[in-house]
């Protein structure tokens, strides 16, 4: 559901939903441990905050599981084998793509590459600031 059809009643939901789950418990911990960490490594302090409420912001805005398990399949060609020059390839679905007209394979390969491109960017902000746990 598109961000502008949402309803006041759907974002209390959801807002319900993560104080439920202990989100912001989670959120708390992690950034005072990444917070601790960065002290003590010399890196800092306000860019891991910064980082944190980015992704928080992210979380809220989108809360799609989708977009976090293609993130965790980007980091995962990332660390094992870095920037390669067939990554969309890679991260293509197959079987989905070959059921697509030729303007919609031309929508669906932009939209990844869109969704690569933000991935690598967090893939690089979690690695500079050395993010063990991101959220």
């Amino acid at each position: 559901m598109g961000e502008e059809q949402k309803t006041l009643k759907q974002y209390c939901k959801e807002a319900k939903k993560r104080l439920k789950q202990g989100f912001w418990q989670a959120y708390h911990k992690g950034l005072n441990e990444e917070l601790t960490r960065a002290k003590e490594e010399g890196i800092s302090q306000s860019k891991v905050k910064e980082y944190y409420t980015q992704v928080v912001n992210d979380n809220i805005r989108n809360h799609q599981e989708e977009d976090e398990i293609f993130y965790r399949r980007v980091k995962k060609l990332l660390d094992e084998e870095g920037e390669v020059s067939n990554a969309i390839g890679r991260l293509t679905d197959k079987t989905e793509f070959d059921s697509l007209s030729y303007e919609e394979k031309q929508r669906y390969t932009l939209s990844l590459s869109e969704k690569y491109l933000k991935a690598v960017e967090r893939y690089r902000k979690e690695r500079e600031l050395n993010i063990k746990n991101g959220l």
